[in-house]
């Protein structure tokens, strides 16, 4: 099957432009969710008790789930403890990303994950999609849309490689500065591509 991974940064659109993959047909496995799965309590994965037990039982919610806004501050806080969760994680994830892609059904799959460049998944695509907007733009959606702080955003910012890294890597480009509309056809348009190459 022809794999296109999508990515971007944060703020990007990532998540719009696959929207509109996912209302032509096209099946997306979100890294996102895959990286929330392996972590659930019913998962059987492991890696939830795992957790508990290296950062105490106050990383739970009291309904047992992983809480994720205060694992993200230990981790952005301290590189080893990030380290520990990115060694533990990792394999669970790329594993489950990898028999979600096979089982796809269709011309070519989708593989978003927005550290796609950073996790060293590009040996499991054909091609790359980057969506793209300037940085000022990524900062104040990003802002807007999660409700952190600016120093929070740009410290995300800082752990993903840079735009210019990403444009060079892109076999296709989606500039998402404009409407949503524009974008929608952006996509649409590559799809036309992708199906003449799958």
């Amino acid at each position: 099957m022809f794999i296109l991974g999508l990515t971007g940064g944060i703020g990007s659109g990532k998540s719009a432009a696959s929207g509109v993959f996912k209302t032509l047909g096209v099946p997306v496995v979100d890294a996102d969710v895959v990286a929330r799965e392996v972590v659930m309590p019913t998962s059987g994965s492991g890696a939830l008790s795992q957790i508990a037990a290296h950062f105490g039982q106050h990383i739970l919610l009291p309904d047992g789930q992983l809480n994720r806004a205060k694992l993200r501050e230990k981790v952005f806080a301290d590189v080893t403890e990030k380290q520990w969760l990115n060694n533990l994680l990792h394999p669970l994830i790329r594993q489950s990303l990898l028999s979600q892609l096979q089982a796809c059904q269709g011309e070519y799959a989708i593989l978003e994950a927005p550290l796609l460049i950073e996790n060293d998944l590009l040996s499991y695509i054909d091609k790359l999609v980057i969506v793209d907007v300037p940085e000022d733009v990524q900062l104040k959606r990003a802002m807007a849309r999660d409700n952190n702080s600016k120093a929070q955003i740009e410290s995300i910012m800082a752990a993903q490689v840079s735009r210019a890294q990403r444009l060079k890597l892109a076999d296709y480009v989606l500039d998402n500065s404009a409407e949503v509309n524009a974008l929608a056809q952006q996509v649409k348009d590559l799809h036309q591509v992708i199906l003449s190459q799958a």
